[in-house]
């Protein structure tokens, strides 16, 4: 028998084992997923990914396992998601840094944002809130912009330190505002808000959850929110972009990405899975009491986020003058 004979029983055989195979594919997950976190337990980052977690790993019908990896600013966790089979079972947390400023940051990156992971989704933006000392005689951000500006160089904005959020909030305010004040570093953000609460620094960005009982108690003065609209958080709260300064935004942002690999279809269903999340009552309930917005975007837009943020960060610490490490 030549061998071509024995196609019409390959094709058989082939057409036999089709199903099984449709339905493997399709049966994801079939076992727990990991999900990589990029810093330890207990701050924003952790908060808003284990809540995540927990709410795919019940839409999927899997358990969705935490993995905080904190350390050198993310890299870490970056750089095992994007070494791990790209079989959809290991996810990761993006987030302004890893995703954005951290390229520009860091000189030997073992890792390139667009080029190592797949976009899921955006899932969260958490604005930053201008604040100033009470007896700083400004009630607006044009205010305390005229108020900087009589007086170049004397006037000083708190951070959790170079090249956190809020150093960089304060950085691209400087720049767009024109003003001319000087940056003081802190060990951590709550270090910083301490000294602008005695007064010893003028003002600082800080994320809306810790500033706001403060605002509510007079002890600081809330002038803007940082994001491009205002905050479901703080509805009442002027944007510093509407405050005279458009184009401002600088927001802390998480979404879930994943190593380049993972078949289309894949992504795809995780990211369905994920917008329903975002359209959760509880979960946007939930957020709001961080000071977060929900957000829920596609791949695509995902990936013009990083993109967009990518450049504008690069500018910020190219004109800033910050060092990569």
């Amino acid at each position: 028998m030549s061998s071509f004979a024995c196609l019409p029983r390959i094709a058989l055989l082939i057409a036999a084992l089709l199903p099984a195979t449709t339905m493997a594919a399709g049966a994801y997950p079939d076992r727990p997923v990991r999900l990589m976190l990029p810093f330890p337990p207990g701050g924003p980052s952790d908060i808003v990914g284990r809540m995540f977690a927990q709410k795919l790993g019940e839409s999927l019908g899997q358990q969705v396992v935490i993995d905080n990896r904190g350390g050198a600013a993310g890299t870490i966790a970056c750089e095992i998601a994007k070494n791990a089979a790209p079989d959809g079972y290991t996810l990761m947390q993006a987030t302004v840094g890893t995703m954005s400023i951290n390229p520009s940051l860091y000189l030997k990156l073992p890792y390139e944002p667009l080029r190592d992971f797949a976009p899921i989704s955006l899932l969260t933006e958490t604005p930053y809130l201008l604040v100033v000392n009470p007896n700083v005689p400004a009630k607006s951000v044009k205010e305390l912009v005229a108020l900087a500006k009589s007086q170049p160089g004397k006037m000083n904005f708190a951070s959790g330190g170079v090249g956190t959020g809020n150093h960089f909030s304060g950085e691209l305010f400087r720049m767009l505002s024109g003003i001319d004040v000087v940056h003081i570093p802190y060990k951590g953000s709550g270090v910083g808000m301490n000294d602008v609460l005695a007064g010893q620094v003028q003002f600082m960005f800080i994320n809306l959850l810790p500033a706001t009982p403060f605002v509510a108690n007079g002890r600081l003065r809330g002038l803007g929110v940082t994001s491009a609209k205002r905050s479901s958080a703080a509805p009442d709260i002027p944007t510093i972009a509407e405050s005279g300064f458009p184009g401002y935004q600088s927001t802390s942002w998480h979404g879930f990405v994943a190593p380049i690999k993972v078949p289309a279809p894949i992504i795809k269903q995780l990211h369905g899975e994920l917008v329903k999340i975002t359209q959760q009552p509880d979960v946007k309930k939930r957020m709001v009491a961080q000071g977060t917005d929900v957000i829920g975007s596609t791949p695509e837009e995902f990936r013009k986020v990083i993109q967009i943020e990518s450049a504008k960060w690069a500018g910020v610490i190219k004109t800033a003058g910050i060092k990569p490490e």
